[in-house]
């Protein structure tokens, strides 16, 4: 044993229908291949979402590396996961940011949410994963995802889209194509393509056709501007320290907006420590409490010196399934890969670059296939809609979330978009459960053989 892994085999070779577990590695120069693959594999994702959010991407490929590393001291090793940036948080840091707060507003409404997370966490593992279950069961947990994903219809149509309608339909189709028509690992990094393909394509139009006239996501309002500005990278150093700074802005109103996300995280991280478990053989049960207090303390870390929030990364969980190596080894290797990338800061103002209209032809795909996952969890456990204690609050809060809808609860208080739809779809769920367990009569229950609860 080095390091705490045992080496598998002969280190080179897997037999046929062998794993490399958790606690067992192959040989070095194989690990760092693998953890390189696994940086790969969260890198755009990881980076997209921060600037999506309008946080410094370098803080965040660097603080993913960081938190993956404390997140597997957490779970004592046992669930071999990648911590990214989370696409939960993208809606209400939109709408905090359209209220006038800045990456000081933003990031200390994160980590309150991050101290949650952790905190649920530990109750959970305390008390079991099954009291989870009952305060969000799946319709509510489905709802929530999906009001968090087409919520963020209107920053998509208001912002980014408008800023250059060709280069983001060129960049959505482009993306369409590879993900579709590519299997394995090139269709896995379509969006980072769509990406890449978008920003060279603004840079070409910027040399052939000049500046365009359209909406600026920089002054926010409609000027003539370049589509892509090289000024900011070539001031950034090679090598250096992020652009770090403090959450010192605390403010109930942007700390509402964000909550709601922390259930997507919960629903999130328990599919993905479950897919864990069912892939290496294991009873992954007794660690989703630990999983989520890991996520949670990430979180927080990463959002008290500017980071960008965290979960753990299905595409990660993928490279596992099809490599059938879990060794947590290749997860300290990617998280230390990832740590000397952070360290270039003209890598970070480039990424930062990338102009509004490829973003949007990039995040109309990203929020779609968010909200579309809220559908996959109804359709898993068969979630009845004949019923209408499922139907109601569901249909009701997402539309609150895609208006969005205002609410008003004092001069300085408004509840609004995804946060409102949230507190009505899960308030709405469990009083209207209650209400018709109350009107079934003792002992019975209203629509048992269709309401899916758990």
């Amino acid at each position: 044993m080095v390091a705490g892994w045992t080496k598998h085999g002969d280190g080179r070779t897997l037999a046929p229908g062998e794993v490399v577990k958790p606690s067992e590695r192959l040989s070095w120069p194989r690990m760092v291949g693998f953890g390189a693959q696994h940086v790969i594999a969260m890198f755009g994702a990881t980076f997209v979402f921060p600037v999506v959010m309008g946080l410094d991407p370098n803080v965040a490929i660097m603080m993913s590396g960081v938190t993956t590393i404390i997140f597997l001291l957490i779970v004592n090793g046992k669930i071999p996961s990648y911590l990214g940036t989370s696409a939960s948080f993208v809606g209400a840091v939109a709408a905090i940011r359209a209220g006038g707060g800045d990456d000081a507003t933003v990031t200390s409404a994160i980590l309150v949410a991050g101290a949650v997370l952790a905190l649920v966490g530990y109750a959970i593992h305390r008390m079991g994963v099954q009291v989870i279950h009952r305060i969000f069961p799946p319709v509510v947990t489905g709802a929530v995802v999906m009001l968090i994903g087409f919520g963020l219809a209107y920053v998509v149509a208001r912002f980014y889209w408008p800023a250059d309608q060709w280069i983001a339909l060129i960049t959505m189709l482009v993306t369409f194509m590879v993900i579709v028509l590519f299997k394995g690992f090139i269709g896995r990094i379509g969006i980072l393509i769509g990406l890449v393909v978008g920003f060279v394509l603004s840079w070409a139009a910027d040399r052939i056709f000049g500046d365009i006239t359209a909406f600026n996501g920089s002054t926010g309002r409609v000027d003539t501007h370049p589509r892509v500005s090289f000024d900011k990278v070539a001031e950034a150093d090679w090598i250096g320290l992020p652009d770090f700074h403090l959450p010192t802005d605390f403010k109930a109103s942007a700390i509402l907006l964000v909550l709601p996300a922390v259930i997507a995280l919960i629903a999130e991280n328990i599919g993905h420590v479950k897919a864990v478990g069912e892939m290496t053989g294991t009873d992954s049960d007794p660690y989703v409490g630990r999983a989520l207090v890991g996520d949670g303390v990430g979180t927080v870390i990463a959002s008290a010196v500017g980071g960008s929030p965290t979960t753990t990364y299905a595409e990660n969980i993928g490279v596992m399934a099809a490599t059938r190596v879990y060794s947590t080894l290749a997860y300290y290797i990617a998280g230390v890969i990832a740590i000397l990338f952070g360290l270039c800061p003209k890598f970070g103002a480039l990424v930062a670059a990338t102009p509004n209209g490829v973003l949007g032809g990039v995040t109309v795909i990203l929020y779609g296939m968010i909200g579309l996952l809220g559908a996959k969890i109804w359709i898993e456990n068969r979630v009845d809609f004949a019923d209408p204690v499922n139907m109601v609050p569901v249909g009701a809060g997402i539309i609150m979330a895609i208006g969005p809808i205002d609410m008003t609860i004092t001069k300085d208080f408004t509840l609004s978009g995804i946060a409102l739809g949230t507190i009505v779809v899960l308030g709405g769920y469990h009083l209207l459960r209650a209400v018709s367990r109350r009107e079934s009569g003792p002992g019975r229950e209203s629509h048992p053989k269709r309401e899916v609860t758990g």
